[in-house]
């Protein structure tokens, strides 16, 4: 191998040391530092995402600390007091006697994240003085709802007998708060109220009852030449169900003969239009937004099959269930 030879073996060589060399001081010095880089940006993530679910919460509280504020009370007990101190003065305020009514405490019943509480109230006064005080607990500012509201004719002329339930929530747990009287949204002097003057004057509210149809003519047993009257029964339309209430944890199902205008009670287990009842499904209520409920209905068990009645509707009115409209506690039995 001459000079020149070596001298480019060596400039070769040098090349390939200085490569070898760079990539071991790349090894040596930058990979450590490209994970410290990884590290620094997953804890930056987690950090992030802590900071997210911290505001989250905070922003879920005050939420909560809004509703808790239009709420009665922390406990069952406070609730139920003031909820039917504020049951009270509403009645008087709709110029109604407080010894006309009656306020029965509903059982409490669980529900995700709070506790249902409430009042069957029923009682009987004026037309004018009962649609004030359905107005004014409809908008009362605290967390309620008025349902299974029925209202029939009175002991007389301008009277009318008024049935239904005040509801409100108890959160659980309940945040925190310093409570204070709510200002109402509306008074019996605001135009809102004066928009139903026009519903008193016609009396509307009076339930319409069916003339009844004329007699049919008697059957006759066969055989029978003395021609002896079969009895005869009213249809499936004759009857409604007109609550369906709970008390004491045992639901109620409340059905109308609306020509006898007589209410029969049944609960679960009993027979009703050609099934067994099985349950009353309320269904769930939203938190925190939102507070309406859907309707509730009664369930029969008809064979194996399942069929529904909703409230205010005849048992004509029963239609079948598929599983997947059952409540949860059902859907296994039909399966």
């Amino acid at each position: 191998m001459n000079a020149r030879e070596k001298i480019l073996a060596s400039g070769i060589g040098g090349l390939i040391a200085i490569f070898v060399i760079g990539f071991g001081v790349r090894a040596t010095i930058l990979k450590p530092l490209g994970d410290i880089d990884k590290r620094i940006k997953a804890s930056k993530e987690k950090l992030e995402s802590v900071t997210n679910k911290k505001r989250q919460f905070f922003a879920t509280e005050d939420r909560m600390k809004q509703v808790a504020l239009r709420t009665f009370g922390d406990t069952i007990d406070q609730a139920s007091a003031t909820s039917g101190e504020i049951l009270t003065k509403r009645i008087l305020e709709s110029g109604l006697e407080e010894s006309e009514f009656t306020r029965t405490p509903a059982s409490p019943r669980k529900l995700k994240g709070a506790q249902e509480i409430g009042w069957l109230v029923q009682g009987e006064g004026p037309l004018t003085n009962i649609v004030n005080l359905l107005f004014l607990l409809e908008n009362s500012p605290y967390v309620h709802r008025v349902e299974n509201l029925s209202v029939t004719t009175g002991e007389a002329v301008g009277r009318v007998k008024a049935r239904f339930r005040f509801l409100t929530l108890v959160l659980d747990p309940s945040p925190d708060v310093q409570r204070k009287a709510l200002p109402d949204k509306f008074t019996l002097d605001s135009t809102e109220r004066h928009a139903y003057d026009d519903l008193i004057a016609r009396d509307i509210l009076r339930p319409y009852i069916k003339r009844p149809a004329p007699p049919a003519k008697p059957a006759t047993v066969p055989g029978n030449t003395g021609g002896t009257p079969v009895p005869t029964a009213p249809g499936p339309e004759g009857y409604k169900i007109v609550s369906l209430s709970e008390w004491e944890g045992q639901p109620e199902i409340h059905v109308l003969d609306t020509g006898a205008q007589k209410t029969r009670r049944f609960k679960p287990g009993d027979q009703l239009a050609g099934g067994t009842i099985v349950c009353v499904d309320y269904r769930e209520m939203t938190m925190p937004d939102s507070f309406a409920l859907s309707e509730s209905r009664v369930i029969l068990k008809v064979g194996n099959e399942f069929w529904a009645i909703e409230r205010g509707k005849t048992l004509a009115d029963k239609h079948k269930l598929e599983p997947e409209q059952l409540p949860r506690e059902l859907a296994n039995l039909a399966k």
